[in-house]
């Protein structure tokens, strides 16, 4: 996988689109983005598989919802795993790369968790029995405007919003945060966790800096996956891994992720360690 464009930019460029113009995409970027996707891979190890799905091929559009939620949009990517340890984050990672890289495409976005008809889009991307069907987005071009529907969620979950570092990045324990001078050449890379896109907004990533080793662990929201068969939230920690991992190449930082180092600490309440970066 080769990210050749800024993550600074697309970070900043991207934000949930759910009203779409009626405008076909290019051939060659739609020849661009499945060659993107061909090439992805993850520091995980687990293996991502992608499907894609175009409405105008469909004879029962009505049937293929999304409440109501997005507006317009005929092209979608979803993905699928099998549910084994650390593939929610491998797929949270992966599938950031490629909204990222639609960012960079000047394409808008929205992941789809939980607002979406599964059943409907499972058949119709042909998604196999025992495959676990997380996350879809639409694709395409963003209307100069944002339906109602949109407007009110926006405002509901506070998409603008994201929590301040002292409340995210911490050093040695969880009762010290760390600053961005503290955090010296990593205060990019966290800068760009800090920023990301996550479930409802949670944004349930957080990061300890000890003995250069930036341990990564999720606040698990009380009762937020109960409406899933899995952990939701694992998929916004292989957001947050994504934003690191590409902002520490691009400024030449060496490291590697690693599952089983966890810092041996006492952990606030629903707190829960996941993985680790260990530089180099």
């Amino acid at each position: 996988m080769n990210i050749d464009f800024s993550i600074e930019e697309a970070v900043k460029k991207r934000y949930s689109v759910r009203n779409y113009q009626d405008r076909e995409i290019e051939s060659d970027k739609r020849k661009a983005i499945e060659s993107f996707i061909d090439s992805l891979d993850n520091p995980l190890g687990n293996k991502v598989k992608f499907h894609y799905l175009d409405n105008n091929d469909i004879k029962d559009k009505e049937k293929l919802g999304t409440y109501g939620v997005i507006k317009g949009a005929s092209q979608y990517i979803g993905t699928t795993i099998k549910l084994e340890p650390m593939a929610l984050e491998a797929l949270g990672y992966e599938f950031e790369a490629v909204i990222l890289y639609l960012a960079h495409l000047g394409l808008g976005t929205s992941w789809l968790g939980g607002t979406f008809d599964r059943e409907g889009f499972a058949a119709a991307m042909k998604i196999k029995e025992g495959e676990v069907f997380p996350i879809i987005t639409p694709y395409g071009y963003a209307t100069a405007n944002k339906h109602e529907k949109e407007i009110e969620m926006r405002k509901m979950i506070q998409a603008d919003h994201r929590k301040e570092w002292n409340e995210l990045f911490y050093k040695n324990d969880f009762q010290s945060p760390l600053t961005k001078e503290e955090a010296g050449d990593l205060a990019f890379p966290l800068e760009m966790v800090r920023l990301g896109p996550s479930a409802s907004n949670k944004q349930p990533w957080r990061i300890l800096l000890k003995d250069d080793m930036c341990h990564f662990y999720e606040y698990k929201e009380p009762g937020y996956s109960d409406f899933f068969s899995y952990d939701i939230q694992r998929v916004d920690m292989g957001i947050a891994a994504a934003h690191f991992d590409f902002s520490v190449k691009e400024k030449g930082i060496k490291g590697h992720f690693h599952t089983a180092c966890q810092p041996e600490l006492e952990l606030p309440e629903h707190m829960e360690y996941v993985f680790s970066w260990i530089r180099e």
